[in-house]
């Protein structure tokens, strides 16, 4: 054994279980020349420590099947799962999935919306990190490797020195980027920093990102001040008159902030939407002299034009195919005087309410009569109550209006108007056509309509049960296999109901199970076709236009895992999945301009916490998802942003400062107060919110 150590010095000797048995079996007995030559061959030839053998492993697969089948022992084994308890299996596995990549679809987008990080849209955990450690100081290569800021990489490995061995001097504090700001005090105040107080002040400490917003810096000036008293270090005080403080430098950039505000920003055209009414009911021009008065005021404000809406209830209101313009042609003339654009608003729905004014425009008559012996033209909830807003979407390709399909009408409208106005569509004073597809003009059902009882923040009803719509589900059933599936949920609730109220859209509802994927994606499918076909005729209609297309804002319960809301107004975007990119897909495919109503963010703690409201992520998730998709974006604010901080929240949005595409809004359209509402807008503010969106506003 001598021999052996000295013959291999680096041995190791691995301990079995049978080198640790305290008593191990006696070797087997030889014979006196088996022994000599036994020792003999030991001596000349040394061997190494004997090889203990592996222990036998455990079969798997095909190969544990058969010794299972030839194993005598007793031990008994579970017994397999059934093919219901593995797909059950597999469908918990596939949510907990869902609900992760939601989870860290979230976190991403707060980081891009809130710390302006510059992930790409579909980042993971390595581009984060990659990001932070960026912001912290750190060069991030591309394959990986990630070391501090200076002028050259690191050396090999072999040769890094010991980290054991740290020197607290300023060459190590100079690895530290600084990100200095300009201004004619901070240069000058860092210059008469002595050297140990620059160390012990460390500007590198505090780097100033200038995409962050002013909340971002408050915070992090506050947590580098508190982290420099734990430490205290206190040779350079913040208020010392040697070193420019970090809350001078704060305030500094706000001063800045407020100096240059949206100067010099990207140029956005501002419109005024006229309001409703200055066309009555028989097709006449109700005030000329008033609409001129309002149109020289609004020039003088420097709007860069108007949007008027275009009635189909007026224009075709009596006879099919019967087309009368003359009100909107003196309307049209007298807005050229004044030398503005003008965008039209091909309106196929109706128009009143409570907060109409008085004013009322139905559907045309006789389409209205065509209703009264054929209720099943119109959307249709659970309870078959008919919503005469507008017509439903399953009659599209149906011959029910006098011989004529739902796009064939809108078709022979639009081309109406296209012949009408022909001379401005030819010297480009008609800029954009806004089609009208659905409730409100809005891309949407008419799912939470207020003339069936809704009232916010209710989640509204499913409006797929006329006859029509049945018809279309069954024959989706029928393709996928599973004819009894050709209905409605049952257990949706009702207009008013919540979430959690109800067994289809609470957590872990049926709206994530295989009948309701199949549901809510063909009850997308219908809004999508109907945009594709009415969008097919429009681009035939008004060639090289500019065609809109109006989404609206549906943010209450966008906390909630299933989006009720959405969903009922036909946006199948739960956590798990994403339902503005096939709209998004389809208009892009029309290259039209996506109108997004900015929601009004002014709301209540009281009112987020009751709804699980989200109208900042919902507005993130619209306008980045159309942007990532090439498409043109233009804006409309809601009805209830008239103070300056909601203009100013309204400019934000148009341009957002941390986007690192540059991208912001084609043009934007201000939606004027209701007639029902006191008309309290300060004119100097929104003087001031036209040249902020024209880069002017100092």
């Amino acid at each position: 054994m001598k021999a052996n150590n000295m013959n291999h010095p680096h041995h190791s000797f691995i301990a079995t279980p049978q080198d640790l048995d305290p008593q191990p079996p006696p070797p087997p007995q030889q014979s006196g020349a088996d022994t000599a030559t036994t020792t003999a061959i030991q001596r000349y030839h040394p061997q190494p420590h004997p090889v203990q053998p592996q222990p036998t492993r455990r079969p798997r697969g095909f190969a544990a099947t058969m010794s299972n089948n030839t194993n005598t022992t007793t031990t008994s084994t579970p017994p397999p799962k059934s093919r219901k308890e593995r797909e059950k299996e597999k469908e918990r596995t596939k949510l907990r999935e869902r609900h992760r990549r939601a989870i860290t679809s979230r976190m991403l987008g707060g980081l891009r919306q809130y710390g302006n990080f510059p992930l790409a849209a579909r980042a993971d955990m390595n581009d984060v990190l990659a990001a932070l450690a960026r912001e912290a100081g750190w060069i991030v290569e591309t394959d990986g490797t990630t070391y501090r800021q200076s002028s050259q990489p690191p050396p090999p490995a072999a040769n890094l020195p010991n980290i054991n061995h740290y020197n607290n001097n300023t060459s190590n504090m100079g690895a530290y980027p600084v990100r200095s700001v300009e201004s004619p005090l901070s240069s000058s105040s860092w210059k008469n920093c002595s050297t140990r107080s620059s160390v012990d002040c460390q500007p590198s400490d505090l780097r100033i990102n200038e995409t962050l917003s002013p909340a971002s810096l408050d915070s992090v000036v506050v947590a580098e001040r508190d982290a420099k008293f734990d430490k205290g270090t206190s040779a350079c005080a913040i208020n010392s008159p040697e070193c420019f403080g970090a809350d001078q430098i704060v305030q500094d950039i706000h001063c800045g902030e407020h100096r240059s505000g949206f100067q010099g920003t990207f140029y956005v055209p501002v419109y005024v939407r006229l309001a409703t009414g200055l066309i009555n009911n028989i097709c006449q021009l109700v005030d000329p002299e008033g609409i001129k008065d309002e149109l020289q005021h609004l020039k003088s404000l420097g709007v860069d034009g108007v949007v008027v809406d275009c009635w189909w209830g007026i224009v075709e209101g009596l006879n099919p195919q019967k087309y009368k313009w003359s009100g909107y042609r003196q309307l049209f003339d007298i807005i050229r005087e004044f030398d503005i654009k003008l965008q039209v608003v091909m309106s196929f729905h109706e128009y009143g309410g409570n907060d109409s004014g008085g004013i009322y425009i139905t559907l045309p008559q006789w389409v209205l009569e065509i209703g009264k012996s054929n209720q099943d033209i119109y959307f249709t909830d659970r309870e078959g109550r008919r919503n005469t807003e507008c017509l439903s979407w399953s009659i599209d390709k149906e011959r029910v209006l006098r011989g004529r399909t739902g796009i064939e009408v809108y078709f022979d409208f639009m081309r109406s108007f296209r012949t009408e106005f022909d001379d401005l569509f030819i010297h480009g004073f008609i800029s954009a056509v806004e089609i009208g597809l659905g409730a409100s003009g809005e891309l949407k059902y008419p799912s939470f309509s207020e003339r069936m009882g809704w009232r916010y923040p209710g989640i509204g009803e499913f409006q797929c049960y006329d006859k029509y719509s049945l018809q279309n589900l069954l024959k989706a059933a029928k393709l996928r296999g599973h004819s009894f599936w050709a209905r409605g949920p049952d257990n949706a609730g009702y207009y008013n109901s919540k979430p959690h109220e109800t067994g289809f859209f609470c957590e872990r509802g049926d709206y994530d199970s295989y009948y309701g994927r199949f549901f809510l994606h063909w009850y997308a499918r219908v809004l999508i076709d109907h945009a594709d076909n009415v969008l097919s005729l429009a681009n035939l209609a008004f060639e090289d236009t500019q065609i809109v297309v109006k989404i609206p804002a549906v943010y209450w319960w966008y906390k909630t895992s299933s989006h009720a809301a959405e969903l009922t107004a036909g946006y199948y975007n739960p956590t798990n999945q994403d339902g503005y990119s096939p709209v998004f897909e389809v208009l892009k495919k029309h290259s039209v301009t996506v109108k997004f109503v900015v929601p009004g963010l002014q709301v209540s703690y009281h009112e987020i916490d009751d709804s699980l409201s989200d109208p900042e992520g919902l507005s993130w998730q619209v306008l980045n998802s159309a942007w990532e998709r090439g498409l043109t974006v233009a804006g409309q604010n809601a009805q209830s942003c008239y103070d300056r901080d909601g203009f100013t929240r309204l400019v934000e949005i148009a341009k957002p400062r941390n986007n690192p595409d540059h991208c912001h809004f084609s043009f934007f359209i201000f939606q004027q107060p209701l007639p029902s509402i006191e008309r309290t807008i300060c004119f100097s503010d929104f003087d001031c919110f036209i040249k902020s969106m024209h880069g002017k506003c100092s």
